[in-house]
């Protein structure tokens, strides 16, 4: 069995997160993405010349989830189910990767509610990918990230 740990930041920040630092999560997350071995060619083969569509919309999407802005409009289930290639590691990295940068970057109940929402998503899109639930995969809640 697989555990993932979700990384919460040690210092307090401000209760809620602005706009710009949803923004900045979006950016730093983004770029590490690419950067990944194993998700880096997924994303570029998808997003190859529409990074800079998809970011802001990212940024809509999390806004909606964390600010309630309710800014994002549109399907992330039909949007994803067309990505061809996708594996149960590649879903597990792009978690682990989220939840490291949601975790340094804001305090842990803003962390919380987009790991879960995350995580409630990838819930759905495996299901839509893999016909199934991860299997063996243990979510430990509000764990400390420490060295």
């Amino acid at each position: 069995m697989r555990t993932l740990c979700i990384y919460m930041n040690d210092q307090t920040t401000q209760a809620t997160p602005s706009r710009a630092d949803i923004e900045r999560l979006v950016d730093g997350f983004y770029t590490a993405v690419r950067a990944d071995a194993l998700l880096g060619p997924v994303f570029e083969r998808h997003l190859h010349g529409r990074w800079h569509t998809h970011l802001p919309r990212m940024v809509e999407f999390w806004c909606t989830v964390l600010l309630k802005t309710h800014s994002y409009r549109g399907d992330v289930y039909s949007a994803h189910m067309g990505i061809d290639g996708i594996a149960e590691a590649h879903v597990q990295r792009w978690l682990e990767l989220w939840h490291e940068h949601t975790g340094a970057a804001f305090d842990a109940d803003a962390a919380w509610r987009l790991q879960a929402t995350a995580q409630g998503i990838a819930r759905t899109l495996r299901i839509g990918w893999f016909g199934r639930e991860a299997a063996g995969v243990r979510v430990l809640e509000h764990a400390q990230a420490h060295g």
